[in-house]
């Protein structure tokens, strides 16, 4: 049987930072996947894979997570986006700690990301080609919380964070013909998400596409980590998870705190690189 491998990082905001630590021992020990595919802090951070860039996401949040124009809520006030979207996406990519455009273009990997429709509340998949303007636009949409980020404007649609409607899409990797896949979370075995605060559909009411898709969130998220569990334990996926939890904010701004996340991730693919392997058929 010939596989199609697929590495899928769920989001989670600075939760990903043990996410870097994975896809960096993953990219240093020459594990190459066909596609990838991220949702939110997966997304800004999983690029990095195709873009061969080992180390440049813990070594921007660490360097600017205290960082105002970075993160702050001075930014939420004055810009309505929690992260500073010229910042983020402009100013960091193009001048502060770049972004290998070419070598993202070039590489023969697929990169998709997912963001919510707020019209729909579904998700909705990009495909990355270059790395350009349009695909940050995707990553930008892709990790924009609701509440604490505007609605990303991408040709006739507005968009939030993928993670609403599709927080770990595995099963749209497997549509897509990648049948040997390796998931990421950034939550431990055993973790359950819990409902989300009632006001939060108040503050959404603009948005009742969205404010449904918070309100059902929850179930939405065990239901794939308990599937997630049971195709782990027959073997037809992979999964790589903090052994505990990561101990990081959503926001955190302690570079030490991140840097202990990240390490965790190190750790863990180390430990795990063999049976990676063997799963991949490497």
């Amino acid at each position: 049987m010939s596989y199609k491998r697929g590495l899928v990082l769920e989001g989670g905001a600075m939760r990903g930072m043990f996410t870097c630590g994975v896809i960096d021992v993953l990219m240093e020990n020459g594990i190459r996947f066909d596609g990838a595919i991220g949702i939110s802090a997966g997304a800004v951070f999983g690029c990095n894979y195709k873009s061969g860039q080992i180390g440049r996401a813990i070594r921007y949040n660490k360097t600017y997570c205290k960082d105002p124009r970075y993160c702050s809520y001075r930014s939420l006030i004055k810009t309505g986006d929690l992260y500073g979207a010229d910042f983020c996406y402009r100013e960091l990519p193009d001048e502060l700690d770049i972004f290998d455009r070419e070598t993202f273009r070039n590489d023969p990997m697929e990169f998709y990301i997912g963001a919510t429709d707020v019209k729909t509340g579904k998700c909705v998949y990009h495909k990355c080609t270059d790395g350009g303007e349009e695909d940050l636009q995707w990553m930008r949409a892709s990790a924009s919380m609701p509440i604490a980020s505007k609605p990303v404007a991408i040709g006739d649609g507005l968009y939030l964070d993928g993670g609403i409607a599709d927080s770990i899409p595995y099963k749209h990797m497997e549509e897509l013909g990648y049948n040997r896949n390796v998931i990421v979370l950034t939550q431990p075995l055993g973790y359950v998400k819990k409902k989300s605060p009632g006001i939060m559909k108040l503050a959404l009411r603009k948005y009742p596409a969205i404010a449904e898709g918070m309100s059902k969130r929850h179930e939405m998220y065990n239901g794939q980590v308990r599937e997630i569990c049971r195709r782990e334990k027959d073997g037809s996926v992979f999964v790589i998870r903090p052994p505990m939890p990561v101990g990081v904010g959503r926001t955190e701004k302690d570079p030490e705190k991140l840097e202990k996340a990240y390490q965790m991730g190190r750790t863990e693919a180390l430990r795990v690189l063999p049976y990676v392997k063997s799963f991949l058929d490497i």
